[in-house]
């Protein structure tokens, strides 16, 4: 049996039923399509169905949809340059959030490093909302190792009990936040000055 294909209006329905979080129907277009559209459906501003999902809090959809469509989904950019988790950075999903960031097979925390067009991440975009709850979280997973590239790994007599991060956006806000584990100052000069 061939499926239909769905005609514009019909994708705009599903992202309606998605902004809306009206799970029976989006089952319904599947059943009627099948799960290969899902990932054809934009708005006339480039989101998708998984940008309204994530902008609109709607959990249940957000796990129907995620095993349906394709990976590189979770990381496609709307007009703006934002992806469905800087959505749900900027309307303070959290578990919408985690849902995006630990869905096995997709980028990862690596969504957390995707700026948008006014070179916010969504970890910019939590704390340009004042989400605390959210910064702090994308700050705990978030992929430290990258900006420690070239160092030689630490001796555990090194390592003090707390770290203080802080992390600059593109506007220049710092968020700071005491993480467990801090190496010690060791980049003492010639005279035993620290540098």
């Amino acid at each position: 049996m061939s499926l239909a294909i769905p005609t514009q209006e019909y994708l705009e329905e599903l992202l309606l039923s998605c902004r809306y979080g009206d799970v029976e129907d989006i089952q319904q277009f599947v059943e009627k399509f099948g799960p290969d559209v899902l990932a054809t459906a934009r708005d006339d501003n480039g989101n998708t169905i998984l940008h309204m999902v994530a902008g609109n809090g709607h959990t249940e959809a957000l796990e129907y949809l995620l095993p349906l469509v394709p990976s590189s989904l979770l990381s496609a950019r709307n007009n703006a340059g934002s992806t469905p988790l800087h959505w749900a950075a900027l309307n303070q999903h959290l578990s919408i959030a985690q849902k995006l960031v630990q869905f096995p097979g997709g980028p990862g925390v690596d969504l957390i490093d995707i700026k948008n067009a006014t070179g916010r991440s969504p970890l910019g975009e939590a704390e340009n909302a004042g989400w605390e709850d959210g910064a702090k979280w994308f700050v705990e997973v978030m992929n430290l190792d990258e900006n420690a590239k070239g160092e030689e790994e630490l001796q555990p007599s090194e390592i003090a009990e707390n770290i203080e991060v802080e992390i600059q956006d593109a506007e220049g806000q710092v968020a700071k936040m005491t993480l467990g584990g801090q190496r010690t100052s060791s980049s003492a000069g010639a005279g035993g000055e620290t540098t």
